[in-house]
């Protein structure tokens, strides 16, 4: 699939996720990347998993934003992500997400079609739409 590019930007990481630095090509983002202790890690520092489910839930709280005002809806919202890395028993490492949905000042119907449309419209969902397992719960 092609896209028509609107955006682009940078990272560059030097020493991984171990002991690493991350920083944009703007210089705005720029991180200490530290293993979290339950991984052997010392902690102390942002790790890839964090920074995903940063960037997956504010994506996709703009999605269901954008199906919202186009459904001509007026509800405040907000989205947990809870990303999990775990073993994928094929000697490699893999990835699912639970987003926790909030939304409020319409009814529970619509706010489920809402979540459901986002989930469609979400770059990020449709990344990685059938390559990790991603839940929506409504909360």
């Amino acid at each position: 699939m092609s896209i028509k590019v609107l955006y682009t930007t940078s990272a560059r990481v030097e020493g991984g996720r171990r002991e690493g630095h991350a920083v944009s090509n703007d210089g705005v983002l720029d991180v200490q990347l530290r293993s979290p202790k339950e991984l052997g890690g010392q902690g102390g520092g942002t790790n890839p998993e964090q920074l995903f489910a940063a960037g997956y839930a504010a994506c996709f709280d703009s999605a269901l934003g954008l199906v919202l005002r186009q459904s001509k809806l007026r509800a405040t919202t907000a989205v947990t992500a809870e990303v999990s890395l775990g073993e994928n028993g094929e000697g490699g490492f893999g990835l699912a997400v639970k987003l926790r949905v909030e939304v409020d000042g319409i009814d529970r119907e619509a706010a489920q079609q809402a979540v459901e449309r986002a989930h469609q419209v979400c770059p990020y969902s449709n990344a990685t739409r059938g390559n990790i397992d991603v839940t929506l719960e409504l909360v």
